[in-house]
């Protein structure tokens, strides 16, 4: 009895140690994150997405470089897009701007445009795909990237709420409903 009782209370000593040199851990930066480049998402996501068609090594090898091509293509039309989003001064609240009609047309103009260029890639690397890939195995592939990126925009906008909340998770973003219990 008693060497149980000594071996539990030696247990939690041992677990809340630990937890102790953790926090000071992050305290110090000693564990900083660093953030994944889009070669290396991408690299990521093409690994995942081969094991999930099941993929042999020679086809992942064909797939993995024709993915990397198609997500550079993909994210280097998404950046000519974002300074408008980066003027947004960051921490603060912006007003909605009152647009006029020619301005709402344009941007939606341009929108359309985006969206058709979009396709085309998406159209012009699908016949790369259909190279090695049957046609099932390419709309797999596609809507595993839709499902990437909406978890992608959760994880991101579960992160800026955590931001302005001062980095505590169970506090919503300004505005946003409380949870109930």
């Amino acid at each position: 009895m008693m060497k149980t009782k000594y071996f539990w209370m030696l247990l939690v000593a041992c677990f809340l140690g630990t937890q102790v040199m953790n926090a000071q851990d992050n305290k110090s930066g000693k564990r900083e994150h660093k953030r994944m480049t889009m070669e290396q998402m991408s690299e990521m996501q093409a690994n995942k997405i081969a094991n999930q068609l099941g993929l042999d090594d020679a086809k992942t090898a064909k797939f993995k470089e024709v993915y990397k091509k198609y997500m550079k293509e993909l994210n280097e039309l998404r950046k000519k897009d974002m300074p408008q989003k980066q003027d947004m001064k960051k921490g603060e609240p912006q007003a909605p701007k009152q647009m006029t009609d020619a301005e709402v047309d344009k941007m939606m103009r341009e929108r359309f445009a985006e969206s058709r260029k979009m396709l085309d890639i998406r159209e012009k690397y699908y016949d790369e795909f259909r190279k090695f890939l049957s046609p099932k195995q390419v709309q797999k592939m596609y809507d595993q990237g839709q499902m990437n990126r909406g978890k992608f925009h959760k994880e991101m906008n579960r992160r800026a709420g955590m931001k302005r909340q001062g980095g505590q998770p169970g506090n919503p973003a300004p505005g946003q409903p409380q949870p109930q219990n």
